[in-house]
């Protein structure tokens, strides 16, 4: 299970310090929604179901090989981004500056326990307009979309 609230930046934070990470993600299912991605050197396949705060997700890890027939699946849904990671109070903010077609979006992504503590969450005030609830917003459509 998932449980994350998402916010667009209008301006970058400092990000000095900030360990981030080359993430490259390949949609090659609408419905369920499918993914293979590749974080570093590792591949990861990703399930996700419907919804937006709340969310079901099922993760495997999957070899080198695998991975790339999935991404030759994927053709051109892919969407590759930089994450930055954050810490803020008791969380992690993910912040993420998308590349090539998407270039310009930074979105931020936090992720909680439970619905409460993603109720309760203050947010930071460089955070921008709140986008958990607008599917345009979701990686999977910006795979979608061709700009």
């Amino acid at each position: 299970m998932e449980i994350e609230r998402k916010f667009l930046i209008e301006k970058k934070p400092d990000l000095t310090g900030c360990n981030c990470d080359e993430i490259k993600q390949g949609y090659f299912s609408i419905n369920p929604e499918k993914r293979v991605r590749q974080k570093g050197d590792k591949f990861i396949l990703t399930e996700k179901g419907e919804g937006d705060l709340v969310r079901e997700e099922k993760e495997i890890e999957i070899d080198i090989k695998t991975a790339k027939e999935l991404f030759e699946k994927s053709k051109t849904y892919i969407i590759e981004k930089t994450r930055y990671y954050i810490p803020y109070d008791k969380y992690t903010i993910e912040l993420d500056i998308y590349k090539g077609r998407h270039k310009g979006l930074i979105v931020a992504e936090v992720e909680f326990e439970n619905e409460e503590d993603a109720r309760n969450f203050k947010v930071p005030n460089w955070f921008g307009k709140e986008i958990t609830y607008d599917k345009s917003y979701k990686n999977m459509m910006l795979a979608l979309n061709k700009g």
